[in-house]
């Protein structure tokens, strides 16, 4: 956003707009569908994190169907670790989206013609994002999901609750996204020594 206000040059609201969007995706660990989907109504208030306001949850309504089925519905809570989200979106909503004139349009993300944005244009978002960033081109946006559900893990969220924020039904399906850092290994691995050297001295 920066660069382009520098160089005088038109797309600032579209860049503001796109680095929400893509930390929406991380923050909430979203499938691209499910943040297409995402209208203002799906704001929710969580009980146990009142200080989040209206951004305390999302309910997604777009989630990945079974085999022949609907979309499947979640409410994916903020965690505590990734709260900054809150603050973006509340800039997003309250100050840079009216800026776009959607008028009575309820979808969150909108584009220059006061509609939803596109799920192509979220595509593009991420690959402008990533090639800015020097980033491998094998990269596609759903490692932004990939990387929500490892970081839950180092957060030490049990895996129930990080396959209930993602919409998995099984956890294996789960571990198949996780990829752990080294740093995340190396505390397991002092936790466990500590865990057993407390042991023998109980013993």
């Amino acid at each position: 956003v920066g660069q382009i206000r520098e160089r005088g040059r038109k797309g600032a609201l579209t860049a503001l707009r796109d680095a929400a969007l893509l930390k929406t995706v991380y923050a909430y660990g979203l499938r691209r569908r499910e943040a297409y989907g995402l209208d203002l109504a799906d704001r929710r208030h969580s009980p146990t994190a009142a200080q989040y306001g209206r951004y305390g949850a999302w309910f997604v309504r777009w989630g990945k169907a079974s085999k022949g089925g609907p979309p499947k519905r979640r409410t994916v809570l903020t965690v505590p670790e990734m709260d900054w989200i809150v603050e973006v979106l509340e800039h997003w909503v309250t100050e840079v989206r009216p800026l776009l004139h959607p008028g009575p349009l309820a979808a969150v993300w909108v584009n220059e013609r006061a509609g939803r944005m596109s799920m192509r244009s979220i595509n593009e978002a991420f690959a402008s994002a990533r090639q800015a960033a020097g980033l491998p081109t094998e990269l596609d946006l759903h490692c932004l999901r990939h990387s929500y559900v490892t970081h839950l893990v180092e957060f030490d969220y049990p895996e129930r609750f990080v396959s209930e924020q993602v919409g998995h039904r099984y956890a294996s399906t789960t571990a198949l996204y996780t990829g752990v850092s080294d740093e995340y290994r190396r505390r397991l691995i002092r936790r466990a020594l500590q865990d057993r050297t407390e042991l023998w001295e109980q013993r």
